[in-house]
C-alpha cells in the first residue's frame, strides 16, 4: 500500500512513518515529521520524477508514505496516485482540509460553499465563480493569489477613461478573508477588500481565499452541499420581469437564446443592449457571471431591480456599446440585443472578444446581412432562424385563438472550440 497522510494542522503521527522506506512530500512536512533515519527522502516539486521513484519502490513492495496538507483527496495528490497507482493501491489518511479550517476560523457554515481551485489553473474560472456566487473558497497558487484574484473582481470599476460616455460597475459587494498558514504558529486570517488585496505581496504562505457577499454568508439551510441546483424553470414569461412598454426579449426567443449561450459555472456571459435585462438575469440564474450593458437610466435601474427580485448578482455598465465594453473582462458567450445602424459594429467588437459564442436578436431584416457578416468575419462559424410564434389567447364565449408575436431574426456564431485567435487552448 501508498500510504497518504494529510497532516492537517500537526505533523504527521509517528505510527504512520514506522517502517517506511519512502517518504515523499513537501519540505515542511519532511522537516516536521518522524521520517525513519534509513529511508529514502523525496522533496515534492515536480510530480513526474516522484511518481517514478514512487513506481520503483511500489514495485518491489517498500512500503511508501506521502505526506500532504490537510485532506489529500480534496483537490490534492489523491487523484494523481489513484490515477497512476489505482485507488486499492492507496491508504488515505485525511486531515481536515485548508477549506474547512478557514470557514471554522471565521465561524461560518461551508455546506452551501462553492470551493474552485486556482493552483495550476487559469484564474479566470475562479473569478467568475466569485462574481456570480456569495461564498466561494479559492485554492490559490503562484500567479493566482489574493492580489491577483482582488485585482479582477475590481476590475472596470469606477471612472471611465477620458472620453468615454460610459459609468463602469462598481465591484461586487465582496469581501475577501485570505487565511495564511493555517495550522502553524503564524496562522492568520485577514479580511480585506478587492482593491486592498490587489494592493498587497501576500508572500507564500497564504492556505486559502474565502470571497463572501457578507449579507448572504450564513445562506438558507441546504440538503445538497455546493452550489445550488439550477433552476427548475428558464426561458421565464415576460410577467416575470420589470419591463417598459413590452420591450422584453419573449420567452421563445430566450429559450433558443439561452441554449446557443450556454450559461454555466465558471464563465462570463455579457448582455449587450440588455433593456430589462432578462437574457442577463436568466443566464445569472443558470450560474454564470454577468456584465448587462445598457444606455437608458431607467433600463439601468429596471435590470438591477429584475437581478434583485430573482435573488442573482448582475453587474450592470451604464453606457453606450462597443466604447463601453472597453475595459471588461473578454467573455465567454455574449448577447447583444436591438436594431440601430451601429448593430453591425457592436456584434463585431463582441465577436472579436468572445471565447465561444455570440448570439444577436433582432427585428430588422435589412440588419441581418451586416450582422452575419460581422460575425462571419471574426472567424465564428455562422447559423441563424426566424422566430415566429403565435400563443394560445382567450375569445369571449370561452373559445381561444392564436396571437401572433412579432417575428425575430436570431443569429448566433459558435468559435470553433479548439483554436481561439490561432492559439490551441
Amino acid at each position: 500500500m501508498i500510504t497518504v497522510v494529510g497532516t492537517g494542522t500537526a505533523a504527521a503521527p509517528a505510527e504512520s512513518l514506522a517502517g517506511a522506506e519512502l517518504v515523499v512530500g513537501g519540505r515542511r512536512h519532511l522537516e516536521a515529521a518522524a521520517v525513519p533515519a534509513d529511508a529514502e527522502r523525496v522533496v515534492l516539486g515536480p510530480l513526474a520524477p516522484a511518481l517514478d521513484i514512487i513506481e520503483r519502490h511500489h514495485d518491489k513492495g517498500s512500503r511508501v508514505v506521502v505526506l500532504a496538507s490537510g485532506d489529500p483527496g480534496f483537490f490534492g495528490i489523491v487523484r494523481v496516485l489513484a490515477e497512476r497507482f489505482g485507488a486499492a493501491a492507496l491508504d488515505v489518511r485525511p486531515g481536515v482540509s485548508s477549506v474547512a479550517a478557514a470557514f471554522a476560523r471565521v465561524g461560518l457554515p461551508w455546506d452551501d460553499a462553492v470551493v474552485v481551485s486556482a493552483h495550476g489553473r487559469d484564474l479566470r474560472t475562479a473569478v467568475n465563480v466569485c462574481r456570480a456566487h456569495p461564498k466561494v473558497a479559492v485554492l490559490t497558487g503562484p500567479g493566482a493569489g489574493p492580489a491577483e484574484l482582488g485585482a479582477a473582481l475590481g476590475r472596470g470599476a469606477g471612472a471611465a477613461p477620458a472620453g468615454l460616455v460610459a459609468q463602469f460597475p462598481a465591484p461586487l459587494e465582496r469581501v475577501l478573508l485570505v487565511a495564511s498558514a493555517l495550522g502553524t504558529e503564524d496562522e492568520c486570517v485577514e479580511r480585506v477588500t478587492p482593491a486592498e488585496a490587489a494592493g498587497r505581496d501576500w508572500g507564500t504562505a497564504v492556505s486559502v481565499v474565502l470571497c463572501l457577499d457578507e449579507r448572504r454568508a450564513l445562506g438558507a439551510v441546504r440538503t445538497v452541499a455546493g452550489p445550488p441546483p439550477p433552476p427548475s424553470q428558464w426561458a421565464l414569461e415576460e410577467g416575470e420581469f420589470a419591463h417598459r412598454d413590452s420591450m422584453i426579449t419573449k420567452f421563445e426567443v430566450r429559450a433558443l437564446a439561452l441554449a446557443r449561450l450556454g450559461p454555466r459555472l465558471g464563465e462570463l456571459v455579457w448582455d449587450v443592449g440588455a433593456g430589462s435585462g432578462s437574457v442577463a438575469v436568466e443566464c445569472a440564474r443558470l450560474g454564470a457571471a454577468v456584465v448587462a450593458v445598457e444606455k437608458a437610466a431607467d433600463g439601468v435601474e429596471r435590470i438591477r431591480a429584475n437581478a434583485a427580485a430573482h435573488g442573482v448578482d448582475v453587474q450592470v455598465v451604464h453606457g453606450s456599446a462597443p466604447d463601453a465594453l472597453a475595459e471588461l473582462d473578454d467573455p465567454d458567450a455574449v448577447f447583444v440585443g436591438g436594431g440601430g445602424r451601429e448593430l453591425p459594429g457592436i456584434v463585431a467588437a463582441c465577436a472579436r472578444r468572445a471565447r465561444r459564442s455570440v448570439v444577436v436578436a433582432m427585428a430588422a431584416l435589412d440588419r441581418v446581412p451586416a450582422v452575419r457578416a460581422a460575425l462571419t468575419d471574426a472567424g465564428l462559424d455562422c447559423g441563424g432562424v426566424l422566430l415566429q410564434s403565435s400563443r394560445l389567447a382567450p375569445l369571449p364565449g370561452d373559445v381561444t385563438r392564436l396571437a401572433a408575436t412579432n417575428p425575430v431574426f436570431l443569429l448566433w456564431g459558435v468559435r470553433n472550440p479548439v483554436y481561439r485567435e490561432g492559439v490551441a487552448q
